[in-house]
């Protein structure tokens, strides 16, 4: 008669192999508050800016949102939301968000980028 023992390095394989083809948990949290930033990007920005991930804005002059990042840092776009980003043109609102409403919608246009054009990692 024979015996089959188990092989541990083969058990230890499939599990690996089964955890890593698993899909990722998603944080729901997150995606929450992405959909809250994108009706408050098409609310308040969509009559200007291109509010989402393709389209032309409204505007010549607004970039589209999913190309903010080649025009504003995006490790200060909060802040400069909190404070209500200056342009050079008298029609751009101030903001007037609660903390919760920009890191909204700083979410939702951290999830649209395109890599920003012209080679430039940073705006000026």
């Amino acid at each position: 008669m024979i015996v089959s023992r188990p092989r541990p390095l083969l058990a230890a394989g499939v599990v690996l192999l089964s955890t890593a083809c698993a899909p990722r948990a998603v944080d729901p949290g997150a995606a929450d508050v992405a959909r809250d930033g994108r009706a408050i990007a098409q609310a308040q920005c969509g009559g200007c800016h291109a509010p989402g991930p393709e389209g032309e804005s409204a505007r010549a002059d607004a970039p589209p949102l999913r190309a903010l990042f080649g025009h504003y840092r995006a490790d200060t776009l909060t802040e400069e939301f909190i404070a209500g980003i200056k342009v050079g043109h008298p029609d751009m609102p101030l903001f007037d968000m609660n903390p919760q409403g920009v890191d909204a919608l700083v979410a939702y246009i951290k999830s649209i980028q395109e890599p920003p054009s012209g080679g430039r990692d940073t705006p000026q």
